[in-house]
């Protein structure tokens, strides 16, 4: 699962990378240069409930495979958008590999559910190192395929199209841990009753601040690093990488962590590097200072979304699983978009 959540989210980093830049060669205005990045976080939101229902009726193999058919099909949509020079389908793209992102944000759930209730936290940071792979492969592939057709970055669609291909072999041998297909698995508690729960608030709470306060400074920082402060794309690059690597590394000391600072401690950690964070990006515009916020950005993002993801195990039963997630997931990433949008 480690290796296949690397794989299916590696278009994500890559988009962040380089959909921006260009939305700033192909949008009608440079107002639109971050609408596909934002579109793409966009595709996230809308179909968590859809995905939701789905899991619920097919199980997550079948979801899972699907998806990822759909996220190479909207790679070779992005290519072709290129040599059309369409940035509206270029949006119609990137709002469907958003739209098929949203099956890997489940990876992490079906992790948990792999494991007893107290190796949860642990389950989930094994999973997340497999964003350390898709921070190297994204924005690589990203690079390496900017000049390999006429068309620049065509070929970085073709090669997420191939690495999307090799996901979805790996993830074709998951097994469910059961229930998915149980006629009462959507029974239980109304949604509305169980969001009354503080614990499910706080939970919810958590992982919108990190991911909300994560996609408002990510999804601008390769355009003012590269289009306004004049740094090189291997420069951005690394940036960005560095960024996704520091929100994954900390998965290897999270319950570590966790088992010395508990929930509430691990998410005023995750504030504190915020706070440092914003406070660094102000300062100047030097590599430095790119490189130290993007860094802190990413290590604040993995404390308040690990602490958010497995608190919320404690707020559900089984029964009640798949319209809590994908509820939680639809309310995370709602902020994310209006976030990538400000």
């Amino acid at each position: 699962m480690t290796l296949a959540y690397a794989l299916m989210m590696a278009g994500t980093s890559l988009m962040v990378l380089i959909a921006g830049i260009i939305g700033i060669q192909f949008a009608p205005s440079p107002a639109y240069a971050t609408l596909p990045v934002a579109l793409t976080i966009v595709g996230v939101a809308s179909s968590t409930l859809p995905t939701g229902k789905l899991l619920y009726r097919f199980g997550r193999r079948r979801v899972f495979v699907a998806y990822g058919l759909l996220a190479v099909m909207a790679a070779l949509l992005a290519a072709s958008s290129l040599y059309l020079r369409s940035f509206s389908l270029f949006c119609v793209a990137a709002l469907s590999l958003g739209w098929s992102a949203a099956a890997g944000h489940q990876y992490r759930f079906a992790a948990m559910e792999s494991v007893p209730l107290e190796l949860a936290p642990k389950a989930t940071s094994v999973l997340l190192l497999g964003g350390i792979l898709a921070a190297a492969i994204g924005p690589e592939i990203a690079v390496r395929g900017q000049n390999l057709l006429t068309i620049e970055f065509a070929g970085s669609y073709l090669l997420l199209a191939g690495v999307y291909l090799v996901g979805i072999f790996i993830v074709s041998f998951y097994r469910e841990s059961g229930g998915a297909n149980d006629p009462h698995s959507m029974q239980g508690r109304p949604l509305k009753q169980i969001m009354r729960s503080p614990l499910i608030i706080l939970a919810i709470a958590a992982s919108a601040v990190g991911y909300g306060v994560m996609s408002f400074v990510m999804t601008s920082a390769p355009i003012s690093m590269h289009e306004h402060a004049g740094h090189g794309m291997q420069a951005t690059k690394w940036v960005l990488q560095s960024h996704i690597l520091a929100m994954y590394l900390p998965s290897l000391v999270y319950p570590w962590l966790f088992s010395k600072l508990g929930f509430k401690g691990m998410m005023w950690s995750g504030v504190a590097a915020y706070i440092a964070c914003l406070l660094i990006g102000s300062i100047n515009t030097e590599f430095i200072h790119y490189w130290l916020t993007m860094v802190i950005l990413g290590v604040g993002w993995n404390f308040l979304f690990l602490s958010g993801t497995n608190l919320l195990r404690y707020g559900y039963s089984n029964e009640e699983r798949f319209k809590v997630q994908s509820f939680n997931d639809f309310l995370v990433f709602s902020i994310q978009g209006l976030a990538s949008l400000s």
